[in-house]
């Protein structure tokens, strides 16, 4: 499988909802590359994260099928103000490739100008105004064709699942699902 995914974390970043997503992915086969804002990143209650590379150094030569947000509010708060960022989201803006966002994540594609008015999105409920704007949903996990967005820590297997299914099908969503004991279907 050539699926391949860049997940951008920075300081503050929720922990569960990033590692439960990586994990997940990679259980499905798929690459992830995990991009932070710093050689460490501290998350939100303190557990250390090593990226796999810097937001300044990706090979923007490199095409990702998609590109998931973790939540946390500062985590979120930093990737908005990360211009490398900012460039990942010029490139794919108005191409077909996935976007994914959890808990406060959303905001980032709000900000990079990924969401449309008409977009069907949640996010945590800390948030919510601020989406308010878009078509906001109360389900734990919103699928709008390129856009799967999620509720917080508590969703991050299931979103994560959604995205496997979105990019590698049903078999490997369910196998996956399977193999953590986890009772879901598609």
């Amino acid at each position: 499988m050539d699926i391949k995914v860049l997940i951008p974390i920075a300081q503050g970043t929720e922990e569960t909802e990033a590692v439960a997503i990586i994990d997940l992915l990679r259980r499905a086969g798929i690459q992830v590359k995990v991009a932070g804002e710093n050689e460490i990143i501290t998350c939100s209650r303190g557990v250390k994260i090593i990226p796999d590379i810097l937001l300044q150094s990706i090979d923007e030569d490199l095409h990702y099928d998609a590109v998931i947000i973790p939540g946390g509010s500062q985590g979120v708060q930093n990737l908005i103000k990360n211009e490398y960022l900012q460039n990942i989201f010029d490139k794919y803006r108005n191409t077909h490739i996935l976007f994914a966002a959890i808990c406060a994540g959303p905001l980032v594609l709000s900000h990079y100008k990924i969401l449309k008015k008409e977009s069907y999105i949640t996010s945590h409920p800390s948030v919510k105004e601020q989406l308010s704007h878009y078509q906001y949903e109360l389900e734990s996990v919103v699928c709008d064709n390129n856009i799967i967005t999620s509720r917080g820590a508590g969703t991050a297997i299931e979103f994560s699942l959604n995205i496997i299914n979105y990019l590698a099908g049903p078999e490997i969503a369910l196998k996956v699902a399977e193999d953590i004991f986890y009772n879901h279907s598609f």
